[in-house]
């Protein structure tokens, strides 16, 4: 099945961003999935001020990691960032899980640069 993790953590170090992106992805790779990509996508203001781990955060740094993996996988994904205290949220979509849906899916995750708030209302 094919996953997408969305994941944003506490602003600050880049080397926290790559440190919990590397232990989800090697998570996967040891239960036997395999990674189709990582997309950094850098630091933005959350919709909404949020508290985590008894800190506010205001900005958080995101990331997507697309994967594929059996279900058991995820969920063991999911139970390791919820306990990682630079996690701010996360959220893990699948996106399909039959051959014919997921074949054209590529790694790489596109960020719509040229969408402005007009044209989401």
């Amino acid at each position: 099945m094919l996953y997408e993790l969305i994941a944003v953590v506490r602003p600050g170090s880049l080397n926290e961003v790559r440190d919990i992106a590397r232990n989800a992805g090697v998570q996967v790779l040891r239960s036997g999935g395999v990674i189709r990509g990582y997309n950094n996508w850098g630091t933005f203001r959350l919709p909404r001020p949020t508290t985590k781990h008894q800190a506010r955060y205001s900005e958080g740094h995101h990331f997507v990691m697309r994967f594929d993996a059996a279900g058991p996988v995820q969920t063991a994904v999911r139970r390791t960032l919820g306990l990682d205290p630079r996690m701010i949220r996360f959220s893990v979509v699948k996106l399909g899980d039959k051959l014919e849906e997921i074949k054209d899916k590529e790694g790489h995750i596109r960020w719509n640069h040229n969408r402005n708030i007009s044209e989401s209302i």
